[in-house]
């Protein structure tokens, strides 16, 4: 597998090696595996994730520079070496460390690497946390790359597991502690034991918070119905701690601490310390042939979408709490697809990833940071159809975004009020 991965390295010029590459991993699936009721197996030496050595964890220097940003795993991942220290890291960077350290598929980890890089870098890399332009600046930039944590409503999305609405507390990226003690609470009724049961329950109350309480609340087509619930989904799959007892999982307080930078005091209180996530001493990833892929992340989402079909629910609050006014699929979609449709299949995920392609000649312009658009478009749009092409996609070649006007959280309304 490692093997394979390395020749993912003529990404930095196109994305001409996804089509033999992903057909290659699609075949070996372990999703085929867990078609046919088979569990995944433990290999210690081959899932053991060392922190220790040249992995061992180093803080981030941010006087220097250095970025972090909302996902703790990538935080972690680059304080242990498996990204750039910096925080700003290319395709090969993110596909062979998510390889690594949690065990993300190449069609997954390939997808969101080149989606990051064209919406919030510079095409060829992207930053985990704010704006990097000494790192990013390789010439024909119009802009300052704004980094993931720059990145709402394209990357990131309201009813975050443990970061704020960015309308609401004024940033996308900074922990809140209200969220996470309400989220590590629930772990610790369920006997310690932070499970998709418990992150689904905990997802379905933090939508009710951001619906009760923040006026511009918005559930997008791609941030809202894919990356909204891969961020819960990813918490158990890929830092749940994989053991021959355990070998889908299991997820504990101290390893969510761990990958969370959080520290108990004896009061019972926490303390956080921002960017310094780390992978926990003897830890394990996801075993060789299970890696997380796009049919693996459809099925975690639907399953979540079936016991609350709220999720699937595209739109948002027009200004006020408690406003939510939804969106037909196929009044985006020209029909293409429907709310009956999207739990069939692969389908949430073709909808989701085909959105994203159609919606970013506007998201790319807007940003005003890469000079060769067309050619920052054909790479995204490559990318999206390599990462569905086994997936028997309905195809979406046009979208009507006129559909969200009414919406101040879409159409990016500063924290004030104005825009």
């Amino acid at each position: 597998m490692k093997s394979t991965i390395l020749a993912f390295g003529a990404l930095a010029s196109g994305v001409a090696a996804f089509p033999t590459f992903l057909d290659d991993l699609q075949k070996s699936s372990g999703n085929e595996k867990r078609v046919l009721g088979v569990a995944p197996g433990f290999n210690a030496q081959a899932q053991y994730v060392s922190n220790t050595g040249a992995h061992a964890f180093v803080p981030p220097n941010f006087a220097a520079g250095d970025a972090r940003g909302p996902c703790p795993g990538l935080n972690a991942m680059a304080n242990h070496g498996y990204l750039p220290h910096n925080g700003v890291g290319s395709h090969l960077d993110f596909i062979q460390g998510t390889l690594d350290v949690f065990g993300m598929a190449a069609d997954l980890s390939g997808f969101l690497t080149v989606l990051g890089a064209t919406l919030d870098g510079d095409g060829l890399s992207w930053s985990i946390g704010g704006p990097e332009p000494s790192a990013l600046s390789l010439g024909g930039l119009l802009g300052e790359p704004q980094g993931i944590s720059g990145s709402h409503n394209k990357y990131e999305s309201d009813a975050s597991p443990t970061r704020g609405d960015l309308y609401q507390v004024g940033d996308d990226y900074k922990l809140q502690m209200s969220q996470w003690q309400d989220l590590y609470a629930r772990g610790q009724a369920n006997g310690d034991s932070y499970d998709l049961d418990v992150l689904t329950e905990f997802r379905s109350a933090r939508w009710d918070q951001s619906l009760n309480n923040n006026p511009y609340f918005f559930n997008g087509p791609f941030t809202g119905v894919l990356v909204a619930p891969a961020a819960y989904e990813f918490i158990y799959r890929f830092m749940g701690n994989k053991s021959a007892e355990n070998p889908e999982g299991l997820l504990n307080g101290d390893v969510l601490m761990s990958f969370f930078a959080m520290t108990k005091n004896a009061d019972g209180s926490f303390t956080h310390t921002p960017g310094n996530e780390r992978i926990p001493d003897n830890w394990y990833k996801r075993a060789i042939g299970d890696e997380y892929s796009i049919p693996f992340l459809t099925l975690d989402t639907v399953s979540a979408a079936l016991k609350y079909p709220k999720f699937l629910s595209v739109g948002g609050n027009t200004g006020t709490v408690n406003s939510f006014v939804g969106v037909q699929p196929e009044n985006i979609t020209g029909g293409v697809y429907s709310a009956k449709t999207l739990t069939q299949g692969n389908n949430l995920a073709c909808f989701s990833m085909q959105f994203v392609a159609q919606a970013a000649p506007d998201l790319i312009k807007g940003s005003g940071v890469i000079s060769n658009v067309a050619g920052a478009l054909s790479s995204l749009t490559g990318a999206v159809s390599t990462a569905i092409s086994g997936l028997s996609c309905p195809q979406l070649t046009k979208i009507d975004q006129s559909q969200f006007a009414q919406f101040p959280g879409y159409s990016k309304m500063k924290p004030d009020g104005t825009y």
